[in-house]
């Protein structure tokens, strides 16, 4: 009856609980803010299930590490394991800046700008003065439809840099699914 008591990693294995636990509450309580916020503000599904999936990655790595921690490894050796693999990512791939600052904006356009798909922008660069209606707003670029018919993407951390004129507001009714 008392076994379990005894049990040396007991500890461990409650805090290995509290975590999963809190991680679970975490995801689904981000989930349905984000869900909310994107209803409200009539953010297209599928740009905010790119958010969720952004955001439950960070908590899936933070409740990892927690883990780690708690089962004693040592943070040296966790702090050495990291800079390894970035050391590694970032020899192999140095477009890994361009695309962090991509997603980055992306996530900061779901949350902070004020225009949404179908509305007509300009964007002020002064080399090349683009004009056109938004047709998609993904993680890593923006793609706007100009009146010549013309497709362009534009990178989203560029999209950040310039200043944008909002010429026509589309306004339609959309209802969020779950």
């Amino acid at each position: 009856m008392l076994k379990w008591i005894e049990n040396p990693y007991l500890h461990e294995e409650i805090a290995t609980l509290v975590v999963l636990l809190l991680y679970v509450i975490l995801r689904v309580s981000i989930a349905k803010v984000v869900k909310r916020f994107a209803t409200l503000n009539e953010v297209l599904e599928h740009r905010t299930n790119l958010i969720i999936k952004y955001i439950n990655l960070l908590l899936g790595l933070l409740a990892f590490f927690s883990i780690t921690i708690i089962w004693g490894v040592k943070k040296d050796q966790i702090l050495l394991f990291i800079s390894s693999v970035f050391a590694v990512v970032g020899v192999a791939s140095f477009a890994q800046w361009s695309i962090l600052s991509n997603i980055t904006a992306g996530i900061i356009l779901f949350f902070s700008y004020p225009f949404k798909i179908g509305d007509r922008i300009k964007i002020h660069d002064k080399d090349f003065p683009i004009e056109g209606e938004i047709e998609d707003i993904k993680a890593f670029y923006m793609v706007l439809k100009t009146s010549d018919g013309e497709t362009i993407t534009y990178p989203n951390n560029l999209l950040m840099q310039k200043g944008i004129s909002v010429i026509y507001k589309h306004e339609e009714e959309k209802e969020f699914f779950d």
